[in-house]
């Protein structure tokens, strides 16, 4: 549980994108999800640094660094093990190092045994905005000190260049495009259902979808958090702006979820499933929970006015999903 003074507390809700660890008690985790996708599409990577403090469990506690990367081209996937004394995070700003290894606003060094190179961010990083009042996506609930897991966007989109050799392979990705988010806690929903797209036919558009089971002192509700960047705006579908989950269904071919705001704003959700990779995800005790995800999914999105006039009617491609853990007790469960 993250529990700081209160300076310190109100420092770091008010950073999402920096490192919320250096006085949590373990279990504890925290992740950064660096998407990066070349501008044919072609090269799909996921670069996932992060730390780890174990609960104490049967071989005792387990702290380690890592840097995991998903390869959406191939299916394949890779766990990079560092001992926990090689990581450094900044409090204050996005700015990672686990061994040769470095991610920060300016762009990614990667030094591992079969993907390496330097990657630059070409555009500003877009985050979502922070205020007192809503610190970032989680809006209200990010000041609660008792949460199971907090979350950040740390970039809607932005601009790549540069290369990297991956199994000896050179990759450009000169006028690609990024996408970075976070994670932190004790550990990862019961279950949830977690979707993203910056690849739209309109420009400059990004979804961030999630839904999950989530601990609320001795209860627990079903919580949400959508963010969809359009036109230079965010619209924004959350537990904590009196939304509603109006539908949600999900089977082996789709996940369909329909949500309606407060002003009467309609979105609807379709994401095609498509076979994933296994990740590593934090537990209590250790960073080895397996979770499938891929970075092939397709999100069609409709945003619709209270007027009734449709804002955006498209489909989102090289898309982030996952659909993991007890989905039937997550379909049942309602909101707060």
């Amino acid at each position: 549980m993250i529990v700081l003074p209160g300076n310190r507390r109100v420092r770091s809700t008010l950073h999402p994108d920096g490192f919320h660890g250096q006085h949590a008690t373990p279990p504890y985790f925290e992740g950064w999800y660096v998407k990066l996708v070349s501008a044919d599409r072609s090269t799909r990577l996921a670069v996932i640094p992060g730390v780890f403090m174990g609960q104490s469990g049967e071989y005792g506690a387990i702290d380690e660094a890592f840097v995991q990367v998903l390869d959406g081209a191939t299916g394949r996937s890779w766990y990079h093990r560092y001992d926990a004394s090689e990581f450094h995070a900044d409090a204050d700003r996005f700015d990672v190092t686990i061994g040769g290894n470095h991610f920060d606003s300016s762009g990614f060094t990667l030094d591992l045994p079969n993907l390496t190179g330097r990657i630059d961010v070409a555009t500003p990083l877009d985050p979502w905005p922070v205020t007192v009042r809503s610190p970032g996506v989680m809006g209200w609930y990010a000041w609660m000190p008792f949460m199971e897991c907090y979350h950040g966007v740390c970039s809607f989109g932005h601009s790549l260049s540069g290369e990297l050799e991956l199994d000896g392979v050179s990759h450009s990705l000169n006028d690609g495009r990024g996408y970075i988010e976070k994670d932190w806690g004790q550990a990862f929903p019961a279950g949830y259902v977690w979707m993203h797209s910056n690849h739209f036919t309109s420009p400059d558009t990004s979804l961030m979808g999630s839904i999950a089971l989530i601990p609320w002192l001795r209860s627990e509700f079903r919580g949400f958090l959508v963010g969809i960047k359009h036109d230079g705006q965010l619209h924004t579908f959350a537990t904590y702006t009196g939304a509603k989950t109006t539908l949600l269904e999900v089977d082996d071919e789709q996940v369909r979820w329909s949500l309606r705001a407060r002003n009467g704003s309609t979105l609807h959700l379709v994401a095609e499933r498509v076979e994933g990779t296994l990740l590593h995800a934090p537990i209590r005790t250790e960073m080895h929970r397996r979770v499938e995800e891929t970075l092939d999914a397709s999100v069609g999105v409709r945003l619709i006015d209270p007027l009734g006039k449709v804002l955006l009617d498209d489909i989102g491609y090289v898309a982030g999903l996952e659909v993991h853990g007890d989905t039937e007790k997550l379909l049942a469960t309602t909101g707060r």
